[in-house]
C-alpha cells in the first residue's frame, strides 16, 4: 500500500493542476477571454482619443475666433444677421 500511496498521490495533484489550468480562475480560455476584451477597449480608447481631440481642437477654435462661434450659430440655430434672407430647402 505504500508503494501505490506516493504515485497516486502525484496524479491527484497532476490532475489538479491539470484541472486548474483549463478550468480555474487563470485558466487559458479565461486568459484567451481577457486578452479579446482587452483588445477591444484599447480600440475603444483609441475612437474616445481622436473624438476627443477633435473636441480640442473645436474647443481651441471658439476660444480662438468669433468666426467658428458665427459658423456654429448659423448652423445649428440658424442664425440670421440684420439685411441677410434665410432660404431653407427640404430634400
Amino acid at each position: 500500500m505504500g508503494r501505490r500511496l506516493v504515485p497516486t498521490l502525484l496524479i491527484t495533484l497532476l490532475l489538479l493542476l491539470h484541472a486548474q489550468l483549463w478550468l480555474g480562475r487563470g485558466s487559458l480560455p479565461k486568459v484567451a477571454q481577457l486578452r479579446a476584451d482587452l483588445s477591444d477597449q484599447l480600440q475603444k480608447n483609441e475612437q474616445f482619443q481622436q473624438a476627443n481631440s477633435q473636441l480640442e481642437a473645436e474647443v481651441q477654435d471658439l476660444k480662438e475666433g468669433l468666426e467658428m462661434v458665427e459658423e456654429k450659430a448659423r448652423m445649428e440655430l440658424g442664425m440670421v444677421k440684420t439685411n441677410e434672407i434665410y432660404v431653407q430647402m427640404s430634400r
